[in-house]
């Protein structure tokens, strides 16, 4: 009899089994059939798990990778890297989680159509935030999105980068990504200074402290809201 412990979900099971024709169909609905059938999981079920079918699945093998980025990554010493060093290893960490480059390819190519768009950036996002959340983020105002936001950025043209790099060891990908750090870090220099110079942070205090009105998504009332307006408060 199988041990309950080590069976396979029926989610995992039917991700699996679509891996096998996902290099050929892509994340299309003749690979969620496909997955149903080979997989042996009663269509019902199959449905309920995945209601969107190959899309859903795609974002599900999305989600995996997350999961095994954050494993690889709090299984790694960054105490004496820089912080910039974190985020590179982290986003390093995130791709070599992929077991099927083609896999991801066939991914972005669905989330490029407009019908999907917001599902890939929304992945993306999720990939930044447990990057920046894993790395011990406090942040609780505007810097939460623009933390992530950048990082996004940074992570989506990478993985482009990388879906064509041939380079031995991706060698030519981490090069790639050593340089968009290195662009954010100059945007973050020139914020500092914009912060220090007296003239521009006196023009800057409004926009600031408009912007300092804004909270981190677990400071909403409402959890499924991005974020929230806090007004001001009276006297």
């Amino acid at each position: 009899m199988t041990d309950p412990k080590t069976e396979t979900a029926p989610a995992e099971k039917l991700l699996e089994a679509a891996l096998n024709h996902v290099p050929f169909d892509g994340w299309t609905e003749p690979t969620y059939r496909a997955a149903v059938a080979d997989s042996g999981i009663d269509p019902a079920v199959a449905r309920g798990l995945y209601p969107r079918g190959a899309v859903d699945m795609a974002l599900a093998y999305h989600r995996q990778g997350d999961a095994e980025m954050v494993r690889r990554l709090e299984q790694t010493d960054l105490s004496a890297m820089r912080f910039r060093d974190r985020i590179a290893t982290a986003v390093r960490l995130r791709l070599e989680a992929v077991e099927d480059r083609e896999a991801v390819r066939r991914g972005t190519t669905l989330f490029s159509l407009p019908i999907y768009a917001a599902d890939g950036a929304k992945a993306i996002w999720g990939t930044a935030d447990l990057i920046w959340t894993t790395l011990g983020d406090s942040s609780d105002d505007v810097n939460w999105y623009t933390k992530r936001a950048t990082l996004s950025g940074v992570y989506g043209s990478v993985v482009l980068f990388w879906l064509g790099d041939d380079s031995p060891g991706h060698q030519a990908t981490w090069d790639f990504l050593d340089r968009r750090i290195d662009d954010v870090m100059q945007i973050e220099k020139i914020k500092a200074q914009l912060r220090d110079n007296k003239l521009l942070s006196g023009l800057l205090a409004g926009p600031n402290w408009l912007l300092g009105q804004i909270k981190a998504p677990d400071r909403a009332p409402d959890p499924d809201l991005p974020g929230h307006w806090a007004p001001p408060r009276r006297p």
